[in-house]
This record gives structure tokens, C-alpha cells and sequence, in this order.
């Protein structure tokens, strides 16, 4: 039976319970009063649980807060990084028995920051398998941690979203410029902004160059310090920090397992756990190699990219800007890329690369809706039609319905046999990805 003292608890945390004519006042504390929206839409139908997870402090808990402003005051909200809340509501089944006698006029459950929980997927297993009759949403920092207990317990019970900082397609959209040449110039902001800074919200809304460096040192911090020890139970943080600075070090470029070890003093089985568990917190991905069958290509070796420039550059110490007087402009733009792809992708294993053992390359490869498509970042100035031998190569191989030409000085097609071959800049970029992708 769940104690007086829980109770007390729950409706300090959910006020708007005992006293619902405080609810909209209360609900402005959590919503910013400069919000920008976002792409991903929370479903929320009766007897289901909406699972949306994704890095730390990307705006879960604010999307959550907006999707359920409508259900208010009849909302019971369950921060689960409440000490109390976290040690006495393991069991379901006390939860669902306190909810029928004393929450019934509740309309939603909205249970934050599940990954703190031991056993997050069988309480909302419990809770939707006992046919509340209301939306259950669920957030989540750490898929990690909360994957491992729902990967089966949850199959037919939730919908997972994974939400990242923001798109250029969402900053744009909230700038709303008002003709194309304003559009332009948005674009080439905001892309200076998410090469240099990233876009993780309150770094994206912080105005000064201190301040965003002082969030990103936070976030970078409480990864290692928070995630890794608490959530993760790394006792060599000292190595895991170092392979932080080594991979950042490596974007784009093909992991090397042993030179990391040796570089961090441990060996590979810590590296690749390290590895899965930046992937899985949303901070790194490791870009595998498209296989076709040809035996001329390499077949296992996967790439590193970051989900956003901004903890990369936190991670070197280098903010410097204009990014196009940087060394290691490519590096960013192709990371910039992929960031955009994986924010409209919802499967990450759709995105690979493909690379010959002739040393061919293209950055990335899309397999999507059937069709195969090639991705290649080119920072640098192009001169029309400049189609590289690498591009050349993957097509006369695999005839893509589509080949893409990222970069910053062209917009025009071309043909290659059946391929159609789009030369784009940021701005079309981002509106193919729309038309194509999302």
C-alpha cells in the first residue's frame, strides 16, 4: 500500500491536483515563453504509452508539457528523478490501485525521466495492461537504459520517438523569414550556428558565445559525470573521457578499435561498451558500411559521427568561427549532414556508408522506401557537374534512383544513366529531406 507520505509527494509535484484553479499558472512555469516547435507530434491515444526518449536536455520534457497543456488540470505528473517517487513506485500494481481510489478524474499520466527506475518497462506495462482509459507519456534521456527493460515488455503497448536538438528546417521555420533573401540569410546563420554550436535548445537560445560554451561544458559534464558513473556504472571514467576526445578528434573517419584501447588503456570489450553506450544515450553513432554484394568493398568497419557539433566542438575546445577558416571545415559540414538526416531518419541503420577497398568513398548511403540513394559532402566551392570518381564508381555499381551533391555553392541535376543527380546547397538540402524523407 502506498504511504501518506507518497501521496503528499505526488500532488507537491502534480499541485494543480489539490488546487486546479492554480493550473494555468502553474503550467507556464514549465513551457518557455519563446518556444520553438517541433517535428515530432506526441500520439497520445487511451490505454497506450507514448515512449519519447533521446539526449539529454533536447527539449523532451518541454514537447511533453505542450502536448499536454490541453489535458490540464486533470494531469498527474511523475518526475521519477524524485528520490521518494523513484524507491516506493516500482510496483505497477500499488500505483494502479492509488490511481483508481484517488485519481480517477484524471485525464493523461505524463511520467517523466523514467530512466532513473529500475524496472521502467514492466511499470508501464502495468500501467497501460491495466486499462486506465487515459494516455500514458513517457520521457526518457537514456534510450540505453530504458531499452533494456522495454525492448519486450513494452511490443505492442508504446510507440517510441526519439526527439534531437533542433533541425535547420525547425530553426528556419521559427524564424519565419519573410522573403528569400531573408530566408538566405537565416540559412547561412543557423547553419554557422549549428556547425560551430550546435543546436541544442538552450544553447541555440542562449544570445552569447560565453554562455553557450558554459551550457555545452554542462552538458558534456553531466554525460560523463551524471550518465556514465550513476546511470552506467563506468569505473574507469577517466578512459571514457579520454574516448570522448578521440572520437571527437575522428569524425568521419573509420574506427579504429585497437589504436583506441591502447590510446585509453583498456581493452576493446570497454571500448565497444563505451561505444554502445554513447550510441545509445544519443551522442555519438557509429555509421556502418553499405554491403551490396560487391566483393570489392569493405564490409564491417563503421564510421563515428556526432549527433551535434556542438558537444564536438566542446569536446576539441574549439569554437572558433567562421567555420570556413577552420581546418576541419569538412569534418563539420559532413557531421552537419548527418545530424540533419538522423533528425528526419527514424530508423539510424538507414543511414550507412559506402566505401570500396580500392579506396572509394561516399559519405553516405540512404536506403529508404525501397530505394537506394548517395550522399556526397563537399564544403569546398564546385564547378558544374563536378562529379567525383568515388560518385562515379557507386553509381555504375548500384544505379541509385538518386545522387546527392551536398554543398555550398550549387544548386543544379545532372544524369548519370538512370540516377538522377541533384547538386544542393544547406537550404535545398533541407527542403529535400522534406519532400523526400520526412
Amino acid at each position: 500500500m502506498i504511504s501518506k507520505e507518497i501521496i503528499t509527494r505526488i500532488e507537491q509535484i502534480s499541485p494543480w491536483l489539490p488546487k486546479p484553479e492554480e493550473a494555468d499558472n502553474l503550467l507556464a512555469s514549465y513551457l518557455p515563453s519563446n518556444y520553438l516547435s517541433r517535428k515530432v507530434d506526441c500520439y497520445l491515444k487511451n490505454n497506450k504509452a507514448f515512449v519519447l526518449v533521446g539526449p539529454r536536455q533536447v527539449g523532451k520534457t518541454t514537447l511533453a508539457w505542450k502536448s499536454l497543456e490541453l489535458f490540464m488540470p486533470d494531469l498527474l505528473y511523475l518526475n521519477m528523478e524524485d528520490p521518494l517517487l523513484k524507491a516506493y513506485l516500482e510496483s505497477a500494481f500499488e500505483f494502479v490501485e492509488l490511481f483508481r481510489k484517488r485519481y480517477a478524474s484524471v485525464k493523461a499520466i505524463f511520467v517523466d525521466e523514467i530512466q532513473h527506475m529500475q524496472e521502467a518497462g514492466l511499470f508501464i506495462k502495468g500501467i497501460v495492461d491495466s486499462k486506465l482509459g487515459v494516455p500514458v507519456l513517457v520521457t526518457g534521456s537514456s534510450s540505453f537504459h530504458l531499452r533494456s527493460r522495454t525492448r519486450e515488455s513494452l511490443a505492442g503497448r508504446a510507440i517510441r520517438q526519439t526527439l534531437y536538438p533542433f533541425s535547420l528546417k525547425e530553426i528556419i521555420n521559427h524564424l519565419a523569414p519573410r522573403n528569400v533573401a531573408a530566408e538566405e540569410k537565416a540559412i547561412e546563420e543557423a547553419l554557422e550556428h549549428q556547425c560551430i554550436f550546435g543546436s541544442y535548445p538552450e544553447v541555440y537560445l542562449t544570445p552569447d558565445k560565453t554562455g553557450k560554451k558554459a551550457v555545452l561544458s554542462n552538458l558534456v559534464e553531466s554525460l560523463i559525470l551524471r550518465d556514465a558513473s550513476d546511470l552506467f556504472s563506468i569505473r574507469r571514467i577517466d578512459a571514457f573521457r579520454r574516448l570522448l576526445g578521440l572520437l571527437a578528434g575522428q569524425v568521419g573517419d573509420m574506427l579504429n578499435m585497437s589504436e583506441l584501447a591502447s590510446s585509453c588503456g583498456v581493452d576493446v570489450g570497454s571500448i565497444s561498451s563505451y561505444l554502445e553506450i554513447l550510441e545509445e544515450s544519443h551522442v555519438i553513432h557509429q555509421t556502418r558500411p553499405f554491403a551490396g554484394g560487391k566483393r570489392r568493398e569493405l564490409i564491417s568497419v563503421p564510421k563515428i559521427h556526432f549527433v551535434d557539433n556542438g558537444i564536438r566542438n566542446q569536446l576539441v575546445q574549439d569554437f572558433s568561427a567562421p567555420v570556413y577558416n577552420r581546418n576541419d571545415k569538412g569534418k563539420l559540414f559532413e557531421n552537419w549532414v548527418f545530424s540533419e538526416l538522423v533528425k528526419a531518419i527514424p530508423l539510424l541503420g538507414g543511414i550507412r556508408y559506402w566505401r570500396s577497398k580500392g579506396g572509394a568513398e561516399v559519405d553516405f548511403i540512404l536506403e529508404w522506401a525501397a530505394n537506394l540513394i548517395g550522399i556526397e559532402v563537399k564544403f569546398g566551392t564546385l564547378r558544374k557537374k563536378n562529379i567525383s570518381r568515388s560518385a562515379r564508381s557507386f553509381i555504375d555499381a548500384y544505379q541509385p534512383e538518386q545522387f546527392l551533391i551536398v554543398n555550398m555553392s550549387n544548386n543544379m541535376q545532372s544524369t548519370i544513366g538512370n540516377t538522377r543527380v541533384l547538386f544542393v546547397q544547406p537550404g535545398q538540402f533541407i527542403d529535400w529531406i522534406k519532400e523526400t524523407i520526412s
